[in-house]
């Protein structure tokens, strides 16, 4: 039976013992994770950046995560789910956290933003890597409802028919008592292209993994469609091999999912690793809320008053005299609103914050930041977005102000009722 293991982000594993913020593994399963960070760790990437080994007095040897959720599977089917870290990491915490994280996959799977399309589907009640599994299929259905691109594929064989051209030095070589027999050299137009040949890859390994009978159902239906197309045997040479034409478009999802399951690399800079069968699908969790937000917030202000613009550099803070390269300013968010042309500007930021620290735990960067975006595009209202919880301070209109008039207001999302929550801030630009 397949185990599910879930940590909440900057949560660890161990071989053995637990503690409050410590989940347990078999010792098995915990060998293969700590060579799967250490292969990862020798390769190009730098794995620092979503898990971490080390060794905590009491428990000893123990993994930690980062600030990136998601799903790793191991060679025995163990899935060690990553959620987001915004409530307690009691059992009542991970639920709320799945069901966030569930919302999200949700929401941005409709929108094909970082996460691909999704069908309809709910993430609650599955585990997160057979989500990931059934939003690959969707692509490769997609995919198939445009029909399977064919190309040209050279092909070199010893026939009986002539077509093509000779290749003579082969013909020599081989035909020299056949002299029915031609060597030939020919371009043949069928669907057995790199691109196809990864997917079907990535479709047969995942009929393998999955233990959902919906999602083995739909495979094996896809695997029908794939069946004139060989599989791939090298994936590192056909994912070099594939075509960057803008006619392949449509594939880029689908192969992007398939580089994730096969060679465990996921859109984030992470290895491949040298444990097969295991693999990791992780994401930023920033980059996720910032997306999310993003999604929301064009769904709420969908008139034709509002413009929302993301990751936009329109402004630069600073220019090397007499050259053109400079500082380019990028907030998250911008929102311009046609009829007066006054501008809002949006920053998201994944983090807790805690109304017993100094500022709440504001970063000054980050004041300093939206203070830069106020000066430069000369915005009515800047916004320093944070989800909301427990810790969270009370006021939900906190506003920080200088002495020039600046001023930043700080808010907060729900995201147990972010349905609300997105009305309500998107009510302040209108």
């Amino acid at each position: 039976m397949k185990k599910i293991c879930r940590i909440l982000e900057y949560g660890s594993l161990s071989e053995g013992k637990e503690s409050r913020d410590c989940k347990s593994l078999p010792s098995h399963a915990f060998r293969e994770l700590e060579n799967y960070v250490l292969s990862v760790q020798s390769g190009e990437s730098d794995v620092s950046k979503w898990l971490s080994l080390s060794v905590k007095r009491n428990i000893g040897k123990v993994i930690s995560a980062k600030n990136y959720v998601g799903a790793i599977r191991l060679k025995d089917g163990t899935i060690i789910e990553i959620l987001p870290k915004i409530f307690t990491s009691d059992e009542e915490g991970e639920k709320q956290a799945e069901k966030i994280l569930g919302e999200i996959l949700r929401v941005l799977k409709s929108e094909r933003c970082i996460i691909p399309r999704h069908s309809g589907v709910s993430a609650i009640g599955m585990d997160i890597f057979e989500v990931f599994i059934e939003m690959f299929i969707d692509e490769v259905i997609s995919i198939t409802k445009r029909g399977l691109k064919g190309g040209y594929i050279p092909i070199e064989e010893n026939s009986s028919f002539y077509r093509g051209k000779i290749k003579f030095t082969q013909q020599i070589k081989f035909n020299c008592v056949h002299k029915e027999r031609c060597y030939i050299e020919y371009d043949d137009y069928n669907a057995n292209r790199p691109e196809n040949r990864l997917l079907k890859a990535a479709l047969l390994s995942l009929y393998r993994y999955s233990s959902s009978s919906k999602n083995r159902k739909n495979i094996k239906i896809l695997l029908n469609i794939f069946s004139p197309v060989e599989t791939s045997v090298n994936y590192s040479a056909d994912f070099r091999r594939c075509s960057c034409d803008r006619n392949l478009n449509y594939y880029q999802n689908a192969l992007l999912w398939s580089k994730m399951f096969l060679k465990g690399q996921s859109p984030t800079p992470i290895s491949s690793s040298k444990e097969a069968g295991t693999v990791a699908i992780l994401f930023p969790m920033e980059k996720l809320f910032e997306k999310y937000i993003e999604v929301l917030l064009r769904r709420e202000l969908n008139g034709g008053d509002y413009t929302v613009l993301a990751q936009k550099s329109e402004q630069v803070l600073f220019t090397e005299r007499g050259k053109n390269n400079g500082f380019m300013l990028c907030p998250d968010i911008i929102v311009k609103r046609k009829n007066d042309e006054s501008i809002f500007i949006i920053d998201t930021k994944w983090k807790i914050l805690d109304r017993l620290k100094r500022n709440y735990g504001i970063s000054q960067a980050d004041m300093y930041q939206m203070y830069a975006y106020q000066q430069k595009y000369k915005a009515e209202k800047v916004v320093l977005l944070y989800p909301k919880a427990d810790s969270s301070p009370s006021d939900q209109k906190i506003v920080f102000e200088s002495a020039d008039g600046s001023s930043v207001s700080i808010q907060f999302v729900d995201l147990l009722d972010v349905k609300n929550s997105m009305k309500k801030i998107a009510f302040q630009f209108k």
